[in-house]
């Protein structure tokens, strides 16, 4: 393993933990990927973000091959449509943040952009958050409702799910979803 793969991998622990410490997943709900040397590395099925070890990533391609023995998440289908949608994104976040998770049973007035931005850099960092429907997670109806809303936002909240958020790198997605997440918080509270 070269050092950057190692480096990458070391954060994406990090941030991995950082979330279930802090109440942002439970269990085993939440999924991650970065993009490596043109190689998807993402957590594997059935694995904890507070425990996550180097071998808990299954290598995939770009299409969708996977390269490793350990099984990918079910939900890879999302981080792939996000790498082909734009080569800048490196890393893709996806929880069932409280929060999030909240304010997405609300109806919503803009499905391009349905979280208030009562923080100054959701826009700054993220931009728009898109609702995508609720379809039951990991099946072809949830992967074909969030791949038709794609190019409608920059983040999305999946309908009684929770965050999909890219980033440049897994740091970058983390701030991003912080921010997300910070948001939701704010609007909900807001609204009581």
């Amino acid at each position: 393993m070269d050092d950057t793969l190692k480096k990458k991998i070391e954060q994406a622990i990090w941030v991995g933990k950082s979330l279930f410490d802090r109440n942002k997943t439970s269990g085993s709900s939440a999924n991650m990927s970065f993009l490596h040397e043109g190689t998807v590395y993402i957590s594997g099925s059935g694995t904890c973000f507070g425990t996550l070890k180097p071998e808990d990533f299954a290598a995939v391609s770009l299409d969708g091959a996977v390269l490793s023995e350990k099984k990918p998440s079910k939900e890879l289908p999302l981080h792939l449509y996000l790498y082909q949608k734009d080569p800048k994104i490196g890393a893709v976040l996806h929880t069932h943040s409280t929060y999030s998770v909240l304010w997405s049973f609300l109806p919503v007035e803009n499905e391009k952009d349905c979280i208030p931005d009562h923080t100054p850099y959701l826009k700054m960092k993220l931009g728009t958050v898109g609702m995508i429907p609720y379809e039951k997670p990991g099946t072809p109806a949830l992967f074909s409702a969030f791949q038709d809303r794609i190019e409608n936002s920059d983040g999305y909240l999946l309908k009684q799910h929770g965050p999909v958020v890219p980033g440049k790198d897994i740091m970058d997605a983390f701030y991003c979803l912080e921010e997300l997440e910070e948001s939701a918080r704010i609007a909900w509270e807001l609204r009581k």
